[in-house]
């Protein structure tokens, strides 16, 4: 009761930054960030306890979901008129800097924090339209990050398909991998509302049954056959593949590509444009080298793979109490 105490007691606008940070994505809703309150800077790290040591054994998709939070940290930040500066410490953690300015800037993606979701579902089948996408080409990015839009009908949005299959195939005949892979899925309301993390239910569009059915059900669902016919589905009523790849495969990166992938998020869905992960092809390492190769992007590292379009919203992924996400300082 003590420690609650001690963290409420802290600079509310603090707490405003870390809640909105906390509701960044992450890899199976894992959440794996921790967060340190200083005088005047706030310091994120990761939770190696939330790792996923099969499907992210480098901690690289981890680190890529700090910087989304990171991001999320800087636009809350920014909401209660703060200038932010981002240190990334020893490959270790990331310290923000907070600064009140005297000329409050609202952030117009601030909004977007709460609405943003993974929309897992079959989309629309319907185009979006080049404008559009061109706003999310001029997104500004971070060093060494560079993103490409491939279009459904051409001839990479195939060759990316193709390996998203690949990658399923991999996976889905890697037993180490579905056992993680069901020990963070939320089979029914009961159990998700007791997790708070994980990948519920609702967001795959099942019903609430009892746990031993919905275990039963989704066993039968995660295989490669299944999960080749659900993917297909998925690809072709999407718009584009957006791919995110860094050009060192540094920890330093993953931040910096997990703060341009939340920027083209916030964006995304204040446009009305749905997204969801289709990583497979950059967690298979073989998949991830043809990748390279097929696209003819050299000298780059292939690390998130995500779909575009447009699909009615799906429940929502449910997140821990912020609080219980802070440490306190010495």
């Amino acid at each position: 009761m003590g420690v609650m105490n001690n963290i409420m007691t802290q600079n509310s606008d603090y707490l405003f930054m870390i809640e909105n940070a906390c509701k960044a994505p992450s890899g199976h809703n894992t959440q794996p960030w921790l967060f340190k309150i200083r005088e005047a800077e706030i310091d994120i790290y990761p939770d190696f306890s939330k790792e996923l040591p099969v499907v992210d054994h480098n901690h690289r998709e981890l680190f890529v979901s700090l910087g989304c939070a990171v991001e999320n940290l800087c636009v809350a930040a920014r909401e209660k008129g703060y200038h932010t500066e981002v240190k990334v410490i020893k490959d270790s953690f990331i310290r923000v800097l907070l600064t009140k300015d005297k000329k409050k800037q609202s952030d117009s993606l601030f909004p977007q924090i709460a609405l943003r979701q993974t929309n897992r579902s079959v989309y629309e089948g319907r185009e979006i339209p080049e404008d559009s996408i061109k706003i999310l080409k001029n997104i500004p990015i971070e060093p060494s990050i560079s993103i490409y839009f491939y279009k459904r009908g051409s001839v990479d949005y195939e060759r990316l398909a193709d390996m998203v299959y690949r990658g399923n195939s991999l996976q889905m005949n890697n037993e180490a991998f579905k056992t993680e892979l069901t020990t963070w899925m939320r089979y029914n309301k009961k159990h998700q509302n007791k997790t708070r993390d994980g990948l519920s239910y609702a967001t795959f569009g099942a019903p609430n049954v009892p746990r031993f059915i919905a275990k039963f059900v989704m066993s039968k669902a995660i295989n490669e056959k299944a999960q080749n016919k659900e993917d297909r589905k998925k690809i072709a009523s999407s718009s584009h593949f957006v791919l995110f790849t860094t050009k060192d495969d540094t920890v330093e990166q993953w931040i910096g590509l997990g703060r341009v992938l939340e920027r083209i998020l916030l964006c995304s869905t204040a446009m009305g444009i749905a997204n969801a992960y289709l990583n497979q092809p950059n967690e298979e390492s073989d998949v991830a080298k043809d990748m390279v190769a097929r696209l003819q992007i050299p000298n780059e590292h292939p690390t998130i793979l995500i779909r575009l379009g447009y699909g009615m919203k799906m429940p929502y992924s449910l997140r821990r109490d912020y609080k219980s996400c802070i440490l306190l300082a010495e």
